[in-house]
């Protein structure tokens, strides 16, 4: 990662620090997409930088990665893993850009644009004082991403009409020391003007009472032109976690797209999308693509091109938010259905996809659990991508496209993001059991508590009262089996030696879909040596299962974390806290909310029954 090259001073040949970008640091390429992407301020060591847009970065080496399902339901042709930094030149594809602007002197105290202190090249320090500068360390962001520095000059001037220096004076940034609030943050001018301490700042309504509002600044897109903005700008610490929430989609490459002639043409289809026939035939032949594949032809990879272009004609017409609608449903579904079904190991073929039943008869465990099908996946590969990014609030699935961050300027035609291969255990529940279970009044109701408080916080997010608001997902179903996910990756995280920070979940619970996957996809070495899979052996399975209801059956937080009304963010749970159900963020795709611990085992007095308690 590197930064943007300063102006050079004066016309003529551009000095060596313009010619030569140093080199900030060193980002993971799952950081780039998880952590650290697009619009994010990245610490290096006493500077502050913020990420540019895909647009800028150079992906001439970075590679390509396959994924044909989400492709299309993203509407791009591909994706591209984050370029890697190269040892041996300065840069390394991802460009930065100094943000905020707005440093101070430790010693000096004096608060200007980082230009002003006049630092040798490479360096971050007062040029008087020989001290390490420090970045800002607030931030101004509005809830649809525009991100500007924090209006330091018009908080301790209130209620002056004029502009920004127009009093003379130069500002200063210091604390005293009396306390760890705002309070002992202390703005100054040498104008005169009364010492302003911070405390207030971050007030939802302070800056519209000074009159200051969101100017659209996008700062990570370079040349991006001032959007009208009349979202009012909140303060944010610049370390906040409400300054960049990534909004990425994730699929499991499944059989027929990851194997076969579909996963052989995969990384060719955008050189033959717009070729006919008979130069794809030709391409075939000259660069002798078949000849590890003696089971195919050229016909086959024509009829594989031509069944992906109708694939992407089918979706001509529908629009970006109709298509992010149909994410969930249409890649959850194929997931489910090749889930559901063996797919053996076969030898001498590459696979990215293995799923088989346990060796054992799940038997018992249908008899006494309400199982209704156990598959080991032994092996699994799953692409993350990066699709935009939120500001101030977390994504919604009702967000207006407002809210929408652009990851470029111009409409992107790929994606970063990066693959990850794992194991799993998918659990299937029977579904006359379950459908008998979840027509109970008492589940009905709590269900319907929580769903309630959904429904009118996607309302008041999505912005717009002629836009429908998508429905929640806050069945007794989806409940339980989200309820079911956690309390298996809390038991495996203990009793197989997993972090749970690395056992995930995915949640099969629209419509007539029933299961729960859990698995590993970690760019490390945990959990892929089989231990996942072992799991899911009948025996260690009914054992773990046991434990792991018989944990949640009472939570230290007890009587008061079952007899809740609500709990959690905006009052989408029910009985769950972080002694009983909650997960790392890493590994709940809902972001810890929309559980129900009595989903599974009921309530004390009884009335409200759990599925595995019937």
């Amino acid at each position: 990662m590197r930064p943007v090259p300063p102006r050079t001073r004066r016309r003529g040949l551009p000095s060596a620090a313009a010619r030569t970008a140093r080199k900030l640091g060193e980002i993971r390429r799952a950081q780039l997409i998880t952590t650290y992407g697009v619009g994010a301020m990245v610490a290096v060591d006493n500077e502050s930088f913020l990420v540019r847009g895909i647009d800028s970065w150079d992906i001439s080496e970075a590679p390509v990665i396959s994924e044909p399902r989400l492709a299309r339901q993203l509407g791009v042709s591909g994706f591209r893993m984050p370029p890697a930094p190269d040892p041996d030149r300065a840069r390394d594809g991802v460009r930065a850009v100094r943000f905020p602007e707005m440093y101070s002197c430790p010693h000096c105290h004096q608060l200007q644009p980082f230009r002003k202190f006049n630092s040798a090249a490479g360096r971050a320090e007062c040029s008087a004082c020989q001290e390490n500068l420090v970045p800002s360390r607030f931030v101004i962001a509005c809830a649809h991403g525009h991100l500007d520095d924090f209006p330091y000059w018009k908080w301790v001037h209130r209620g002056n009409r004029t502009g920004p220096g127009s009093c003379g004076g130069q500002l200063t940034f210091r604390t005293d020391g009396s306390t760890a609030s705002l309070r002992a943050v202390l703005i100054g001018c040498s104008c005169g003007v009364e010492e302003v301490s911070m405390e207030g700042s971050f007030r939802r309504q302070a800056l519209r009472d000074l009159g200051i509002r969101c100017f659209g600044r996008r700062p990570w897109l370079k040349g991006a032109p001032d959007e009208s903005c009349q979202e009012p700008p909140r303060t944010l610490q610049r370390g906040s976690s409400s300054v960049w929430f990534p909004v990425m989609y994730s699929a499991l490459s499944i059989p027929p797209w990851s194997q076969g002639i579909a996963k052989l043409v995969a990384p060719y289809y955008p050189l033959f999308k717009e070729e006919d026939s008979a130069s794809i035939t030709t391409y075939v032949r000259m660069q002798k693509l078949l000849r590890h594949h003696p089971e195919f032809t050229a016909d086959d990879v024509v009829a594989e091109v031509e069944r992906r272009r109708a694939a992407e004609a089918s979706d001509d017409g529908i629009d970006a938010a109709e298509r992010a609608r149909n994410y969930r449903r249409e890649i959850y579904e194929g997931e489910y259905r090749s889930l559901s079904e063996p797919h053996p190991e076969v030898a001498d073929q590459e696979q990215e996809f293995v799923c088989e039943p346990p060796t054992a008869p799940i038997d018992a465990l249908r008899s006494s659990r309400g199982l209704a099908q156990v598959m080991l996946i032994k092996r699994l590969r799953e692409v993350r991508a990066l699709q935009s990014f939120r500001r101030v609030e977390e994504p919604s699935s009702a967000d207006s496209s407002l809210r929408e961050a652009s990851i470029s300027l111009s409409e992107p035609t790929w994606l970063p993001a990066f693959e990850v291969s794992g194991e799993g255990v998918f659990v299937r529940l029977d579904p006359e059991l379950l459908r008998d279970w979840e027509q109970k009044p008492g589940q009905v109701a709590r269900a319907a508590r929580i769903r309630e408080n959904h429904e009118r916080l996607l309302a008041a997010r999505s912005g717009d009262s002629d836009k429908p608001v998508p429905p929640s997902p806050a069945t007794p179903r989806f409940l339980l089996l989200h309820a079911l996910a956690h309390i298996l990756i809390n038991e495996w995280s203990l009793d197989g030696g997993y972090p749970a920070a690395s056992l995930r979940e995915r949640i099969y619970g629209e419509e007539d879909m029933a299961g729960v996957l859990v698995y590993t996809a970690t760019s490390d070495s945990a959990g892929s040596l089989g231990g996942v899979v072992t799991q899911g052996e009948p025996g260690r399975l009914e054992a773990s299962l046991r434990a792991a209801l018989h944990r949640a059956s009472w939570c230290s937080n007890d009587p008061l974390c079952m007899e809740a009304e609500s709990s959690g963010a905006d009052s989408l749970n029910l009985a769950a806290c972080h002694a009983c159900l909650l997960l790392p963020e890493t590994s709940c795709e809902n972001n810890n909310i929309l559980l129900d611990r009595a989903a599974l085992v009921g309530t004390p007095d009884g009335r409200v029954p759990g599925f595995f308690t019937r």
